[in-house]
């Protein structure tokens, strides 16, 4: 299986191929459509990155606390999203 760097770069040869216009409109929809198969398996990819980064980074610090699963909490806040409780926060 190829990583994701060379299929990367193979993504980005089946635009090239498709850009310049000089196979037919059969091979152009096939490289479509390879296009397309291969933008999402890399897509797969960060989004499993992504989530992995965001655990290391988030990892709690004391033994029992639960890791806050957002890389940047105060972005969503700012922009409308729900505000995670502070610890300390009762609501009885």
């Amino acid at each position: 299986m190829k990583n994701f760097e060379e299929r990367l770069q193979e993504l980005e040869e089946v635009g090239e191929r498709i850009r310049e216009g000089k196979i037919s409109l059969d091979e152009a929809v096939k490289e479509f459509e390879r296009g397309i198969r291969l933008a999402k398996g890399l897509e797969k990819d960060l989004a499993r990155i992504e989530r992995k980064v965001e655990v290391l980074v988030n990892e709690p610090d004391e033994p029992g606390e639960k890791p806050v699963l957002e890389l940047f909490p105060e972005l969503s806040q700012a922009a409308g999203g729900p505000a995670e409780p502070e610890p300390n926060d009762t609501n009885t």
